[in-house]
């Protein structure tokens, strides 16, 4: 099967997930992705701003709606990832019944006085193995909305500390988005393959995967 994009770190497939993996063979690969949870996530920021110009410049690159997330209107099934050795999964709430005993890891999206204000203070990630609760704040996406490149972004620093935690040479994100998991392990010196089903997002992904300088300005 043809990459979308290939470099020294990172190769890109665009297609389902299960079906370029049927192709390539399974990697060797510890597992860090962020899928669609299944909660049909309406993705219309204006129902919370009421359109106001204003509001649509703080957005993503002044969209307002960008679209449904394709596959959230479904049940999230892990368990083809779930036989890597290590395997970090975001939205875990969302299917923690089909999901063994591990660690959570812990994204606080807020400072204290802003917790209860608007939409969820934090999202939970599930890891292979353990049983341990780990946090990290990361508040940078609130001065970042108007570059955002996807609707359900995680902040580059996140994804490098997901990434941080496992030892694997070769970091697997089977629903790649906008790229952000493999630009962290890019620069944290890891090799990565990311797939993706919508090609507007694979283009994105390579060109941030281009920029062999700290991917500055460009959020997660």
């Amino acid at each position: 099967m043809t990459p979308y994009y290939e470099d020294d770190a990172v190769t890109i497939y665009h297609g389902d997930c299960l079906d370029v993996i049927t192709a390539i063979g399974r990697p060797t690969a510890g597992v860090v992705t962020d899928p669609p949870y299944g909660m049909n996530w309406n993705t219309d920021s204006s129902r919370f701003s009421g359109g106001e110009p204003s509001s649509v410049r703080r957005r993503g690159r002044g969209r307002t709606d960008w679209g449904a997330v394709r596959s959230d209107d479904q049940p999230f099934d892990p368990s083809p990832w779930l036989d890597h050795d290590e395997v970090i999964l975001w939205g875990s709430n969302h299917f923690a019944s089909r999901l063994p005993v591990g660690t959570t890891l812990v994204w606080i999206k807020r400072l204290e006085d802003g917790y209860g204000s608007f939409l969820s203070d934090a999202e939970l990630a599930w890891m292979k193995g353990g049983h341990g609760v780990y946090c990290r704040r990361d508040t940078s996406l609130m001065s970042h909305t108007g570059n955002r490149w996807h609707p359900t972004e995680k902040p580059l620093g996140l994804m490098k500390w997901c990434i941080g935690k496992t030892k694997a040479d070769v970091i697997l994100d089977p629903f790649m988005g906008s790229g952000t998991t493999l630009r962290a392990a890019k620069d944290l010196g890891r090799k990565a393959i990311g797939i993706e089903l919508e090609e507007h997002y694979c283009e994105i992904a390579a060109r941030r995967m281009g920029q062999e300088v700290l991917d500055l300005g460009m959020p997660a």
